[in-house]
């Protein structure tokens, strides 16, 4: 969650409407996107079927990014509590017009997890390109901030 709270901390209006061609995602349907990969993370970590079409998402910026940032905080609490056989044991479970479709817990790194560091990266980006960059002594590597 570190890299997702400071690439949207501090987002204005002008970045969250930031859509770089018109057939891109803006800024805001980004974290849109990134908050149903969060859920997804957290449904796996609880052992919980994600359903699809999404259900009940926020609708504002503020809610996406409070909830966003928790279920990235409950799932990481949760998986470190795990040992090996417990995580090797969870799957991904995905239901759509009541039909379940089951994925090994590895594919959430393949998928969930590094999609929404791609997708942070953009974030990241946007916010650059509309004139208002992360804060300096941000440092993703160690997960520090000077």
């Amino acid at each position: 969650g570190y890299r997702y709270y400071w690439a949207t901390e501090g987002l204005t209006d002008k970045d969250l409407k930031y859509r770089p061609s018109n057939k891109a995602m803006s800024a805001f349907e980004t974290l849109e996107h990134i908050y149903g990969l969060a859920e997804t993370i957290n449904n796996t970590s609880l052992k919980k079927v994600n359903y699809r079409p999404y259900r009940d998402a926020p609708e504002n910026f503020e809610s996406i990014r409070r909830e966003t940032l928790n279920h990235l905080q409950l799932a990481a609490n949760r998986f470190s509590d795990l040992s090996f056989d417990e995580i090797s044991d969870n799957e991904i479970i995905f239901e759509t017009n009541d039909i379940k479709t089951v994925f090994p817990l590895w594919n959430l790194i393949n998928g969930q997890i590094s999609d929404a560091i791609y997708h942070t990266g953009q974030i990241v980006s946007f916010r650059r390109t509309t004139g208002n960059p992360i804060k300096k002594g941000v440092n993703v590597f160690i997960g520090k901030t000077k």
